[in-house]
């Protein structure tokens, strides 16, 4: 009978932190490719322009005026998912109608005034002060809500409504479903490490994700 190999045999591998099994087909990445291969289209941007809603010193469309900003600016999201006010939801005794409010906040970061940059091609002083911003953000919202997430939707593929460098801050009242299960479940994983490490995980979605662990230094 022929031997299992991992590298040429599917089979599926389990993530602890999710608790679940993650199918993997290594043989397929041989398999000869004759289907659709897109060029991005090269941009053209001003450094400047005086219709976009995030430019600085522009008017957005609820009618509030960006200020002159030089570095990185941060507004709430004139269109926020969560609002921080939403009243409670009525009970339900029925298990295929629950409901359950939800509150929190959607701030907008612009990385900075140039239009025409995206965040790769700033300065390093810039990054440093986005990164700042970040940690600041994080600490504040952090304050009032169990989950912060900073992140960026890049081009219009992936919803993306304004090519002005700009990335999104959210915080809510709950942790979202895979942040609540890897929050159970990798408890079971961090009393057995030291006070930090990074895993290089063996049951990855994607060719390479790599994990920070970490726990409270009680030494």
């Amino acid at each position: 009978m022929t031997q299992f190999n991992p590298v040429d045999h599917p089979h599926r591998r389990y993530n602890p932190l999710t608790g679940q099994w993650i199918l993997v087909s290594p043989h397929r990445a041989k398999r000869p490719w004759q289907g659709a291969q897109e060029t991005p289209a090269k941009q053209v941007l001003p450094a400047h322009d005086p219709d976009c809603f995030l430019c600085a010193g522009n008017v957005r469309v609820t009618g509030d005026k960006n200020p002159d900003y030089t570095g990185t600016y941060v507004f709430t999201n004139d269109f926020a998912a969560l609002m921080s006010d939403t009243p409670d939801a009525p009970e339900s005794n029925d298990p295929l109608m629950r409901c359950q409010s939800a509150r929190g906040t959607s701030r907008v970061i612009c990385f900075s005034p140039d239009h025409s940059k995206t965040l790769p091609e700033l300065s390093v002083a810039a990054l440093t002060e986005i990164v700042k911003t970040w940690q600041e953000q994080t600490a504040e919202l952090g304050k009032t809500y169990p989950w912060v997430q900073v992140f960026e939707n890049k081009g219009a593929a992936m919803g993306c409504s304004n090519p002005h460098p700009h990335g999104q801050i959210w915080a809510n009242s709950f942790l979202p479903n895979e942040a609540e299960r890897e929050d159970r479940l990798q408890k079971n994983i961090l009393p057995n490490r030291n006070h930090q490490c990074w895993w290089i995980m063996f049951s990855a979605s994607w060719q390479t994700v790599a994990v920070p662990l970490s726990k409270p230094n009680t030494g």
